[in-house]
């Protein structure tokens, strides 16, 4: 949607003054004082795409090609922040592209060199690069139907991936009656509910840490699973009176794990020996991260989490490698922030401000279809990212959503209501809703630049937000995207 074609009458605060490039202003995180002006003149646009100079080319491969041998890509914000792509295009400079945790939530839209767009959840955005061998670790766990039919999609546009996927022996199976059990769980919660993504994640990893899960080397002892299958059943009907459960839907289930197991054998592999014997060998692994920090089952908002550690520690526990092999991080973030599901949002834009925004950036979940919250670029949860991650470098994705817009604000510090600094992102919920966010106000580009290939070409207003956003975190933006493809990249 373009928002300069909507019009509609400004929304004024009494907080809100004339803004200029260095004014700030305090307002309530859940109501942000806001833009909803438009521009009377549609944005000019960029007739034609702006080619790179190969002296650019050249240096964003030096730079890729000098990331560690173990390096990963992981999320600053509360997901969907553009993961997949990055991943995708790093990969063809690296033999292994890992997942480390989370599940089918994970959601990274990819688009290959013909444009074809790709929605992937458990396979890694490596998958479109021929040479690039995929692996599902420990810290995973695995929906196998949703597995083969990913799989199949894959193969029926075009992409092999015989031989290319190895899924770990020690993730755990994730079945549908766990699906089942997020739907009963959320219905339970009522007002309070997380807004998971309903694929069952949760409950899985609640199988996995009260110790009646079902691994994916399991399958090998086919004998055994009517037991353990019971056992974890069992448990599930004692918990929810409307879950029903049955002789026959055990047998069922074991029926159908029985065909899959077949299908399934020549991708199971003890990946904790293979991905340690890949770096003994000297070959590089890129670690693609699902999910973000904020969604972090310890760091982030809890209970409105993930259940995993889609923060760095999770490479370690998720891959069964030492740290001092993990080398560079790169953070991924939007020039915004968005997040789906319930929990505290700062930065929040209400009403038609944050509607434009989604609008622009088409922000739906690409796993649910679900529509995200949008708001400014949250700088206190990013530090905080950073500041736990270790990143080396970010990638700032989806600048071109903001090109119409005549101001940016970011979101540089936070308050109490009674206007005491507060130093970091707090854990406490109840503050995290009441907080007031200090906002700096930046002038827009007003420019289409979703067609500019290097980054000196971006309007001075689009290096100038990029360059302050260095500035307040402390971290380079080496990666700004401009648009979804591939070639939609520019290296800083």
């Amino acid at each position: 949607m373009n928002i300069s074609s909507l019009a509609f009458e400004p929304t004024f605060f009494p907080a809100t003054k004339s803004a200029s490039p260095t004014c700030r202003r305090l307002v309530s995180g859940r109501h942000p004082a806001l833009f909803v002006c438009c521009s009377a003149n549609p944005a000019a646009a960029v007739s034609s795409s702006v080619s790179v100079p190969e002296s650019a080319k050249k240096d964003g491969l030096k730079r890729i090609g000098e990331l560690s041998q173990v390096s990963g890509v992981l999320g600053c914000q509360w997901g969907d922040e553009g993961k997949g792509k990055l991943v995708d295009i790093l990969a063809p400079h690296f033999e292994i592209v890992a997942r480390c945790q989370g599940g089918a939530n994970a959601g990274h839209t990819i688009y290959n060199a013909e444009g074809n767009k790709f929605a992937l959840h458990l396979i890694p955005s490596g998958i479109l690069n021929e040479n690039t061998t995929c692996v599902i670790g420990n810290g995973v766990v695995v929906h196998v139907p949703g597995f083969f039919e990913e799989i199949d999609r894959l193969e029926a546009s075009g992409v092999s991936c015989k031989g290319r996927i190895l899924v770990s022996d020690r993730a755990h199976l994730l079945f549908d009656f766990h699906q089942e059990v997020d739907g009963l769980r959320e219905a339970e919660l009522a007002k309070s509910f997380i807004g998971t993504t309903r694929r069952g994640i949760g409950p899985c990893y609640s199988s996995k840490v009260i110790r009646n899960g079902v691994r994916v080397g399991d399958l090998r002892h086919l004998d055994t699973l009517p037991q353990t299958m019971d056992l974890l059943l069992s448990d599930a009907a004692s918990r929810f009176k409307d879950f029903n459960y049955t002789p026959e839907v055990l047998k069922e289930e074991v029926e159908k794990y029985k065909r899959y197991a077949e299908r399934l054998e020549p991708f199971i592999t003890d990946t904790v020996h293979f991905i340690n014997e890949a770096i003994s060998s000297n070959k590089k692994i890129l670690v693609e991260g699902g999910q973000a920090t904020m969604l972090d089952i310890d760091f982030g908002t809890y209970p409105f989490v993930t259940s995993s550690s889609p923060s760095a520690g999770g490479i370690c526990t998720g891959l069964g490698i030492a740290p001092k092999v993990v080398g560079d991080l790169i953070g991924v973030v939007k020039a915004y922030t968005t997040r789906v599901g319930s929990g505290p949002f700062p930065t929040e834009i209400l009403g038609k401000g944050g509607d434009l925004l989604r609008s622009a950036g088409h922000e739906f979940g690409t796993t649910t279809g679900r529509p995200r919250r949008c708001g400014w670029l949250d700088i206190v949860a990013l530090k905080y990212c950073c500041q736990i991650n270790g990143f080396s470098s970010l990638n700032l994705t989806k600048l071109d959503v903001l090109s119409e817009l005549p101001e940016i604000q970011l979101g540089v510090s936070y308050q109490t209501p009674d206007g005491t600094p507060v130093k970091s992102f707090p854990a406490d919920l109840s503050l995290l809703e009441q907080i007031k966010v200090e906002y700096e106000t930046m002038p827009g580009w007003m420019c289409d630049i979703s067609s500019i290939r290097d980054y000196s070409a971006l309007p001075r207003a689009a290096q100038e937000y990029v360059s302050r956003i260095e500035q307040l975190v402390g971290i380079p933006v080496h990666y700004v995207g401009v648009g979804p493809g591939r070639d939609a990249l520019l290296y800083k």
